[in-house]
């Protein structure tokens, strides 16, 4: 249910109208990979493990909609990593190559470094182990990191919205410091992972920290990537008059230091990335309000609780938890997220420009993941 702001709290998420699993339907498919119904295949399967998080973004998990009033789920709501395994199984299967392991804060899922272990052990259809990440704000990878490198984890992105201490800390609003997040980051590359670094950029709060950023991190190999404040969820308050256009991160980078722009990683990659001349690194900007990129997305997120969500800004989900439980067989799970990739029509940033876009609700960033 909604509170009187429009919110849907993180232990309401459940009762939200799930889609039904369809029965039947077209599976479309090109050069035998599922397709959506713009042709798009699925590359990246972002899975949340935890509605847990200590921190208290505003932009994500306010202290208004985590207050006691709202409790959290509960550890047999949550899918375990078995069922977890189970479906990533079957997406690799069908041309998933990258996880991204989200929440809430991942690390604070016990045995997080197992489920990272078991998800490298899987091929891809070229034979490679999957690429597998963790995105977190860094308050306890530093004490993580041994079994995280054991697991055989080498990427980890990490949420950095301010160099200045008492700018990231009323962004954090639990008044965690940055300088333990620096000191984590660095750890993670003395241990010899490759480290991005995501900053959300609100005008007025924290746009005079992208140069700061990119000063810290140039030369070091850690790639920072500024994302334009989104209207992810209900809770943050969100006005287009508080978004930085990313052509004005990349102006305001220009203004110090000379950059050029290079060529995407993969169709589909949401940063657009660009590089010093003088060879000391490269940044990102992650324009989905200003510069949709809906037409080349390639992902599907799965809620902590195992709904399948085909958008970021999406409100329902297809609820696979009940199929796992339920008895179903690895095919009819094959099939029915077959059929549900296929008749995808998402493009929200898309209609968002357009004005087009319905007002409802949407779910939480804390409730799906970034």
């Amino acid at each position: 249910m909604k509170n009187d702001s429009g919110i849907i709290p993180i232990s309401d998420a459940t009762h939200v109208r799930s889609l039904p699993v369809p029965q039947s339907g077209p599976i479309r498919t090109t050069d035998g990979f599922w397709t959506d119904a713009l042709g798009r295949p699925l590359r990246d399967l972002r899975i949340s493990v935890t509605d847990h998080c200590n921190f208290r973004c505003r932009y994500c998990m306010p202290k208004e909609i985590s207050t006691s009033r709202y409790s959290f789920l509960p550890q047999t709501e949550l899918l375990s990593f078995e069922e977890i395994m189970r479906l990533a199984r079957i997406a690799v299967r069908h041309g998933v190559k990258k996880f991204r392991l989200t929440g809430g804060e991942p690390l604070l899922r016990k045995g997080i470094e197992r489920l990272v272990a078991d998800l490298l052990s899987l091929k891809a259809v070229d034979g490679e182990a999957p690429d597998v990440a963790v995105t977190t704000n860094a308050s306890i990878l530093k004490k993580k990191l041994p079994a995280l490198k054991e697991a055989g984890l080498k990427r980890v992105t990490v949420s950095l919205d301010a160099m200045d201490e008492a700018i990231f800390q009323s962004f954090n609003d639990v008044g965690f410091p940055a300088a333990k997040v620096l000191e984590a980051i660095d750890a993670a590359l003395e241990a010899g992972l490759k480290v991005k670094v995501n900053t959300v950029v609100k005008r007025g709060v924290n746009e005079d920290e992208i140069l700061k950023i990119c000063e810290r991190f140039r030369g070091t190999g850690v790639i920072p990537r500024f994302i334009e404040y989104m209207d992810v969820g209900s809770s943050n308050g969100w006005r287009m008059t508080d978004v930085v256009p990313s052509a004005e991160v990349v102006e305001r980078i220009r203004s110090r230091y000379e950059v050029e722009p290079i060529n995407p990683n993969y169709i589909g990659e949401t940063a657009t990335r660009w590089r010093y001349v003088d060879g000391s690194g490269e940044f990102g900007c992650i324009s989905s309000v200003t510069r949709a990129f809906c037409r080349d997305c390639s992902r599907a997120r799965i809620s902590m609780e195992g709904r399948l969500y085909l958008c970021l800004f999406a409100t329902e989900g297809y609820d696979l938890r009940t199929l796992l439980r339920g008895g179903a067989t690895d095919f009819e799970i094959e099939e029915a997220l077959g059929r549900i990739w296929s008749a995808r029509e998402n493009r929200y940033s898309e209609l968002r420009a357009l004005g087009l876009t319905p007002d409802r609700p949407k779910i939480e960033m804390s409730y799906i993941g970034g």
